[in-house]
């Protein structure tokens, strides 16, 4: 993927175009894995972009800001969904809803492994699931994940280190 560099002698909307055509699909497929549906992921991002649009300011280094932002998003819609199932449960007591549907082509997809453990990423803790979609999805390093989560590397490193056990123990590999 195309890295992108602030310049600016750019206009914003260039900067923004630059960030669409290079890291659109990475930042979808982030969310995809954040909020679990493709609809969703992409209303995330082009939400995103669309704030980016026609700001006056533009970060330093927008790529870790607009990975922060699509997060963010994320975060808010895991919020949203969180309130509505909980109305839901005291609604309909009697009825269990399945919170995350797949939908066909998905299911058609994943292998049955796989399904194991997105299962188990979306059972871990916000934080943890964070660093690990974006440490083994988008392979960002420690520093970037740093920026990118407002963290420091060792809280990085710490966070991945009891992702990744808590995701054997959940699958029931060794540790």
């Amino acid at each position: 993927m195309a890295a992108v560099v602030s310049d600016s002698r750019l206009a914003p909307d260039s900067t923004v175009a630059q960030l669409f055509r290079g890291h659109h699909g990475e930042l979808v497929r982030l969310a995809l894995l954040m909020v679990g549906d493709l609809a969703t992921a992409e209303d995330v991002v082009q939400d995103v972009y669309a704030s980016l649009h026609g700001r006056t300011r533009e970060p330093e280094d927008p790529l870790p800001y607009v990975r922060a932002a699509v997060l963010n998003g994320c975060r808010s819609v895991l919020r949203r969904r969180g309130v509505a199932h909980r109305v839901t449960l005291v609604h309909r007591a009697s009825q269990r809803h399945d919170q995350a549907l797949a939908s066909a082509e998905s299911e058609v997809i994943l292998s049955e492994d796989r399904r194991q453990v997105l299962a188990a990423l979306a059972r871990l803790p916000r934080r943890r699931r964070e660093v690990l979609v974006l440490r083994y999805y988008l392979g960002l390093s420690e520093a970037e994940i740093a920026a990118v989560l407002g963290i420091s590397a060792g809280t990085v490193k710490s966070t991945a280190a009891r992702a990744l056990a808590a995701l054997a123990r959940d699958l029931g590999e060794p540790s």
